[in-house]
Parts: structure tokens; C-alpha cells; sequence
């Protein structure tokens, strides 16, 4: 998949799921890590997404590998708490090659029944927080002239959903501003991707069934979109697209969103 020696990336949201498994395929191909996450409980969602102990097991890990990993917890909607986890991954590496924006949230909600709360903490999780990061991983990639930016979006960036109004215009929003960051960027050969995954068995995939009363497994037989005889996605798929994306192989590719949804969006 190429080899990430003396490369750094900067992950959001790393300490679980699809955070955590890019993670670790990164240090795996030679890659010194930046994992970013909450340490304290949020408002919304009900569910956990706090992660201090999973921060930490997630630092053993790579380093069990004989790769650097620095930890800094935060939310995405920090600009301090985000500048102080750049100024570290700088202190730590002297570079940042690659940005994965992973942190992301997701709820259910009727659009008559939608609180103003809810609708303010999916888009500025899911959307001002990845610009919040950027502007301060961007400087550093452009005094690089090089560097890869990938949005982790959602089949909802490219689709509507019932009962997802929010999420879907967050997603849709974060594949803007990768088609606009592409552009913008491209002259400090800076590529910018997003990446569209169906659902994919993570643990804010069981915080969302339970708020719902149901199991996983319900909520993927109820949504009943993927063609592929699979009810959802492992988190280690997503971060195998994401090490392709990020790599050499890669080099010319830039401003397009990739889908990996086991056939959803193609009916």
C-alpha cells in the first residue's frame, strides 16, 4: 500500500472504530501517529464518546509496533485544544503528511422535533470541526509543499436519509469543502479526498442502535440498503481505503470522493 517511514498523520476521533484502525494500519506501513479525541463527556450525543482509556491503549499499541504516538485529547470544536495537538504533533515529528478528519457524531432526529442544540453540535462536530483542524494542519503542509487531506464523509454526504436531516447536511457540507479545499490546495501539492462509507461496526454504531432501543443488527435489517449480502462494514476496510488514498499510489489523486458501501448508493 506504500510505505509511510518518516511520515506523521494527524487523526481525529482515534481512539475507536475507524479512527483507530487507520491508526494502526498507518503505523503498521512505518507511520508516527497524532491521536486526537475526546477526554470528557459531551452534551450531545446520549451516548459515550469519551476515550481516555482507549487513548491510551491505542498509544501502546503503535509503540508496541516501534512507532512514535503522542495522544492529545480535545473536541474538534476547541480551536486551543486543536492547535495545541498540531503544535504537539510538530514538537514530536517536525511534520504533518497526513490529515484524516474522522471525528464525527451521528443521531437520529424528526425535522419537527429537531432542537437547535442538536442541529448546532452535528454541524459544528461534523463540519467546523474539520475546518477547525485544517486551518491549523494547512500552514504546516503548505511550508511542506506537500501533504494529504482525507474528510471522512458518508454515504449520507452523497444521499439523503430519514431521520438524518442533520447528519446528511453535515456530510454534504464536509464533501464541499473537500472539493473546495482540493482546489484551493492544489498548488501546494496538497490533495484533499473524501471517503463514503455505509455503515460500519463501530462502537458509536452500538451507542446509535441504543439510543434506539434496538440492536445493531435491527437498525442495518431496517436500513436494508447494501447490495452486497453484508449488514454493515468493518472499521478495517475503511482503513485500507484510507492507506491507498494516502499513499504514493495515490499521488495525482485529488477533489473526488470515494464510496465504500457495499452497493448502497448504486440502486
Amino acid at each position: 500500500m506504500g510505505d509511510f517511514t518518516n511520515k506523521s498523520a494527524f487523526i481525529t476521533g482515534a481512539a475507536r472504530g475507524q479512527g483507530r484502525a487507520t491508526a494502526l494500519a498507518l503505523a503498521r506501513e512505518g507511520a508516527s501517529i497524532l491521536a486526537f479525541d475526546l477526554g470528557t463527556k459531551i452534551e450531545y450525543p446520549a451516548y459515550a464518546c469519551e476515550a481516555c482509556d482507549e487513548l491510551q491503549s491505542l498509544k501502546g499499541e503503535i509503540e508496541a509496533l516501534g512507532r512514535k504516538c503522542v495522544i492529545a485529547m480535545g473536541d474538534v470544536r476547541d480551536d486551543k485544544a486543536v492547535a495545541d495537538a498540531a503544535n504537539a504533533a510538530m514538537a514530536a515529528f517536525g511534520r504533518v503528511d497526513i490529515l484524516f478528519n474522522n471525528a464525527g457524531i451521528c443521531a437520529y432526529a424528526e425535522i419537527d422535533k429537531m432542537t437547535d442544540t442538536e442541529m448546532d453540535a452535528m454541524i459544528d462536530i461534523n463540519l467546523k470541526g474539520p475546518m477547525i483542524v485544517a486551518r491549523h494542519v494547512v500552514p504546516v503542509m503548505k511550508a511542506q509543499n506537500a501533504g494529504v487531506i482525507i474528510n471522512n464523509s458518508s454515504v449520507m454526504g452523497l444521499r439523503g436519509g430519514r431521520r438524518l436531516s442533520h447528519y446528511a447536511a453535515s456530510k454534504w457540507g464536509l464533501t464541499g469543502l473537500t472539493k473546495s479545499w482540493a482546489i484551493e490546495l492544489a498548488p501546494w501539492n496538497i490533495r484533499v479526498v473524501s471517503i463514503h462509507p455505509t455503515g460500519v461496526n463501530t462502537p458509536m454504531n452500538d451507542g446509535l442502535a441504543a439510543l434506539e432501543g434496538k440492536t445493531p443488527m435491527e437498525i442495518a435489517e431496517a436500513s436494508a440498503g447494501n447490495l452486497q449480502p453484508v449488514p454493515w462494514i468493518e472499521s478495517e476496510d475503511v482503513a485500507g481505503l484510507v492507506l491507498y488514498l494516502a499513499s504514493e499510489k495515490a499521488r495525482y489523486v485529488t477533489g473526488g470522493q470515494f464510496v465504500i458501501d457495499a452497493g448502497l448508493l448504486s440502486v
